[in-house]
């Protein structure tokens, strides 16, 4: 069986529109086009298709194996090239949660269409990712709606004496799909193993994978405990595998921005050291649409040779007890920072005709009143429009022998700075001097952007102002310069 390298996802990270779009969001047919596009011109062999927030296309097989036939023909959906659903959580999206059940509905169909055209029972689609998994009953649902309920009514009679629902309307298939669970908050992510363990064992199954996010982690934690709680929940699922004997492959949700992952075709070499046990890296559309196409070609074709590796080996304690303590000084930050944040977002653009995931975040003041910000990629470009980079804020609690350990375990943690640091302007104040002082003592060397920093200082101006004129051209022009949205 063979496991994708490359999943191309929906992320609106991007600044730039492709040149199928006919305008800065993609939406509607234009994602029926982007699926073929980074199968045949990109080199990606997963698309992930979202089924949250928007109008469901639930005729996305048929229409790619007959619009783009020839393509096909050489590289089949459910064997070369993937396909896969990102369904909604019931348990968590209660508005959303019948489009999980339209959805699943849709993947017999889907295999009908393939069939029709192929005549060769492979599923064009047999997998699904569910968000914000925080249990194995999470997952279980979902497998077991799908066998029982979906394939499983085939062989019902509709009375006694009378015809399957097989007979009367053909065989369903796929007869049982695989459930990828995304963990996005650091209780499920550290607990991922155990999650997995419950969930595999009534089941046989000849693979499973598990979906980390690392965007919201940096949202909600700050960049160096996103980092760490991923490698130490990698180290715990490849131990899992090895004791139940069954192989697990790990996807990694990163974008190109520093803090949300920092893979971008100019450092698809680096994120592989950084994550030498990740199967699956996702392909976000700033790396796909902000750099030229013979660039992006090439970290992917990097990225799909390469294979995957045995994971770093973390002190989980040490790391745990650094990121309570770093954890604790980000959040008073973003705290602080909150309003700006806030003001900033109103101004920032679309990129997809549909509203973002809910998402597992959110901040609480010790007095009990929570604060609300935006979701991840508008969150760090509007810091990134401040000309503040989230890379930065709650290095001030770290002393010289917290930061070695994060230079052992972050393995691209000084290069990932200095690639932030780039767009840091610390002339209109909204940063702290110790923060300042952190960055004095580790000396590193990089170089300022002096375009990026006029229009940050522009930005800044205007947010401190009590009437805020529109500033949405800068905050692009300012992403143009970076090469990513946030």
């Amino acid at each position: 069986m063979k496991i994708p390298r490359c999943m191309s996802t929906q992320h609106p990270d991007n600044v730039n529109a492709p040149f199928f779009s006919e305008s800065s969001e993609i939406g509607g047919e234009e994602e029926i086009i982007e699926a073929y596009y980074v199968f045949s011109h990109i080199g990606c062999d997963e698309q992930m298709w979202d089924c949250e927030g928007k109008e469901i296309d639930n005729y996305v097989i048929k229409k790619l194996l007959t619009k783009y036939k020839p393509f096909f023909d050489e590289k089949r959906l459910g064997k070369d090239t993937f396909l896969t659903f990102r369904i909604p959580n019931p348990t968590i999206e209660k508005a959303e949660a019948k489009i999980l059940i339209e959805t699943l509905d849709s993947i017999p169909r889907s295999f009908d269409a393939s069939n029709l055209i192929y005549k060769d029972n492979i599923a064009p689609i047999f997998e699904v990712i569910l968000p914000m998994t925080t249990g194995p009953s999470c997952i279980d649902r979902v497998y077991r709606y799908y066998k029982d309920f979906v394939a499983g009514k085939q062989d019902k009679l509709f009375k006694d004496g009378d015809i399957t629902i097989a007979d009367w309307i053909g065989k369903f298939s796929p007869e049982k799909i695989n459930v990828i669970p995304l963990v996005e908050n650091m209780e499920s992510i550290l607990n991922a193993h155990n999650i997995l363990k419950i969930y595999l064992q009534d089941k046989e199954v000849e693979y499973q994978r598990i979906f980390f996010a690392r965007s919201d982690p940096a949202l909600n934690y700050g960049l160096i405990s996103a980092v760490l709680i991923n490698k130490i929940a990698l180290q715990n699922i490849n131990k899992l595998s090895e004791d139940i004997n069954i192989p697990i492959y790990p996807i990694i949700g990163v974008g190109s921005a520093p803090f949300r992952g920092n893979l971008s075709p100019n450092t698809a070499e680096r994120v592989l050291k950084e994550y030498p046990s990740i199967q699956t890296f996702t392909i976000q559309s700033a790396f796909k649409y902000d750099y030229p196409l013979g660039e992006v070609r090439k970290a992917v074709e990097l990225l799909r040779q390469r294979k995957m590796k045995r994971p770093q080996i973390i002190e989980s304690e040490k790391c745990l007890e650094i990121i309570q303590k770093y954890m604790k000084e980000y959040t008073k930050q973003i705290i602080i920072l909150a309003p700006f944040i806030n003001k900033v977002s109103r101004f920032f653009p679309t990129r997809r005709k549909r509203k973002l995931h809910i998402g597992l975040f959110g901040y609480s003041r010790s007095m009990g009143e929570s604060i609300v910000l935006p979701r991840a990629i508008t969150f760090t470009g509007a810091l990134y429009s401040l000309g503040i980079p989230p890379e930065i804020l709650g290095l001030n609690a770290l002393n010289v022998n917290d930061l070695d350990i994060i230079k052992t375990y972050y393995t691209n943690f000084e290069e990932d700075l200095k690639d932030a640091l780039k767009y840091y302007n610390s002339d209109p104040g909204f940063i702290t001097k110790d923060i300042d002082d952190k960055l004095k003592d580790l000396s590193l060397d990089f170089e300022q952007n002096e375009e990026h920093k006029k229009i940050t200082d522009y930005i800044t101006s205007s947010v401190k102002k009590i009437k805020v004129i529109d500033f949405s051209e800068q905050i692009v022009m300012a992403a143009n310069i970076r090469k990513f949205l946030g």
